[in-house]
């Protein structure tokens, strides 16, 4: 059994849709698919309801990647590529994540994606929940909740894989 459970009361409140301005991370394999593109600029460019505090680049393997790892690392260049074109900085703001997927269950992966969402989730205060938006493999999201099972009272994870 997972060591950080929530009550279902905690957890019917997490999925009631949020009031005002949202705090979020977007976790995402951009090179993978166009449509991680459309999410990072979407995301970005409605600063009125979403505050994005960090992008994490997820790993991905098929036929636009030699490896999980060089998918991970052509997301991230592509993140980084997007962000220019919108005059974005980037300084503390995007993160590496895994190079391989979890090797088994309940072993993470560590990368800097993973302990950065970590150190955001435990700055949060208790009543107002990072919001975590995966859109590629859940890989840096499920190692930093296995490196630190206390952070599931302060994420919500919206995850589109």
């Amino acid at each position: 059994m997972f060591p950080v459970q929530m009550t279902e009361e905690e957890r019917i409140t997490r999925l009631c849709p949020p009031k005002g301005r949202v705090s979020m991370v977007l976790d995402t394999d951009t090179y993978n698919e166009v449509d991680d593109q459309f999410a990072v600029c979407y995301s970005l460019l409605s600063a009125e309801k979403l505050d994005v505090q960090a992008i994490y680049a997820a790993p991905f393997f098929n036929d636009r990647s030699d490896s999980p790892a060089d998918g991970m690392e052509r997301s991230y260049a592509e993140i980084l590529r997007l962000l220019d074109k919108l005059g974005c900085g980037h300084e503390d703001f995007v993160f590496k994540g895994s190079a391989g997927y979890l090797p088994a269950e309940g072993t993470p992966v560590d990368s800097p994606a993973a302990r950065d969402l970590i150190a955001r989730a435990l700055a949060m205060p208790e009543d107002e929940p990072l919001y975590v938006v995966a859109i590629g493999a859940i890989t840096n999201v499920a190692s930093a909740i296995l490196l630190c099972p206390e952070i599931i009272r302060r994420i919500v994870v919206v995850w589109l894989a």
